[in-house]
């Protein structure tokens, strides 16, 4: 008769075998002990089948019987982490099994953020110490756009009517964020390229029929842009600090989702009235890009302010604790962005202008520089992961298992 100590002990000895270690050579807290744990999970998921039908993670499990590395990313990424299945589940602690999916997937999600950055340095130590990081980059970046205007003498000045460029001129400021936005993309898709060509590798290329990839593609831009698998599985939301569901993850996702987006779009208009219109800023508070980087502000306020709040207080078991310092670095990045636009379409036609300006402008600097590092990076694999499994179920089960 086994007693609970030999029961873990075997466990233990089948997440070594999973990884492709020796017993003994494994470390608890590395990349391959972590996915080793999320395979080890996924078998005895697969053994169960009780959480099917909550996400997408399931029904792509079920077409596996291995979880290689490749797979492991994949399905961690696809994970939305909104803890259904660790309070459905009757092996989760304190059951011998220890069956904590979203903490599993979380760590490994992690890993996958710093493994595919690109420079890959850069992704571990914004992983280890993204609060940190975060904030002074913020500070320094500020720093330096303050004491070049303070040389200038124009930190504090006569009113300007908004004039921006009278502050920093145009090209420059093209100059400044063009080359950080731009290798913000470079690098973030020369991550999501190295992820997608893994996680593909293990069932062939994307298929090239039109009537497959056309109907996958618009499928999971549906389920990005709902953020679908936010619901639970059932349609009434996640589970926070304990198996109640609420919706306000989802809601404060979607506010800070479309609030960032609306930014994004106002500074989009704002360049084609420059360039295409011959239209130059400042623009009036009725005008299009000014509305659109309003209504952005508001949800770039309300949307991380409720993430935090809800990442405080989250059950434990649905996360990694050695991550909240990278989560919690790209909140304060994105509402203190908001704060310091608000504060200087607040101040534009005052005497603070400059030093407003020089304050927002250093934390949209650090929050472009930190994007491949940071929880950004999870809505670019994550939407990877969705569309691998867009195409995925539209293709045969070739174990002949499970239902999708």
């Amino acid at each position: 008769m086994s007693t609970p100590m030999t029961s873990l002990q075997a466990l233990a000895r089948e997440a070594q075998h999973l990884a492709g270690a020796a017993p003994g050579t494994v470390q608890l807290n590395t990349p391959a002990a972590h996915e080793a744990e999320v395979a080890r999970v996924l078998n005895i998921c697969n053994a169960c089948r009780y959480c099917e039908g909550f996400c997408a993670v399931f029904p792509a499990m079920t077409r596996r019987l291995e979880f290689p590395a490749a797979d492991v990313h994949y399905l961690a990424n696809l994970c939305h982490n909104c803890g259904a299945c660790l309070h459905a589940c009757q092996y989760a602690p304190p059951h011998d099994f220890a069956v904590a999916v979203p903490q599993a997937m979380a760590r490994v999600r992690g890993d996958t953020y710093a493994q595919y950055a690109f420079p890959r340095a850069l992704g571990g130590l914004y992983r280890r110490n993204g609060l940190t990081v975060a904030l002074a980059s913020a500070a320094g970046l500020t720093l330096f756009l303050l004491l070049a205007l303070a040389r200038t003498g124009s930190l504090w000045h006569e009113p300007m009517a908004g004039d921006f460029y009278r502050v920093f001129p145009h090209n420059l400021l093209v100059l400044l964020f063009g080359s950080v936005f731009g290798f913000a993309m470079l690098s973030l898709a020369i991550g999501v390229t190295r992820f997608w060509r893994d996680i593909r590798s293990t069932d062939g290329p994307l298929p090239a029929p039109p009537g497959l990839v056309a109907p996958a593609l618009a499928e999971a831009t549906h389920d990005v842009l709902r953020l679908k698998y936010l619901d639970g599985g059932h349609g009434e939301g996640c589970n926070n600090e304990d198996d109640a569901f609420t919706h306000w993850r989802r809601r404060f996702h979607h506010a800070t989702f479309y609030g960032f987006m609306l930014c994004f779009a106002s500074t989009s208009v704002a360049t084609l009235y420059h360039y295409g219109l011959g239209l130059q800023a400042p623009y009036a508070l009725t005008s299009l890009p000014v509305l659109l980087g309003t209504l952005g502000g508001l949800g770039l306020l309300v949307g991380p302010a409720g993430l935090l709040w809800l990442n405080f207080k989250r059950h434990p078991l649905q996360g990694a604790a050695e991550q909240a310092p990278m989560d919690r670095g790209f909140i304060a990045l994105l509402w203190l962005t908001a704060s310091s636009g608000l504060l200087l379409l607040a101040g534009r036609d005052t005497g603070a202008m400059a030093l407003l300006l020089a304050i927002h402008l250093g934390i949209v600097m650090a929050l472009f520089f930190t994007l491949p590092f940071g929880k950004f990076a999870h809505g670019v694999y994550r939407s990877a992961a969705l569309l691998r499994w867009a195409v995925e179920r539209r293709q045969p089960n070739r174990l002949g298992l499970g239902s999708d």
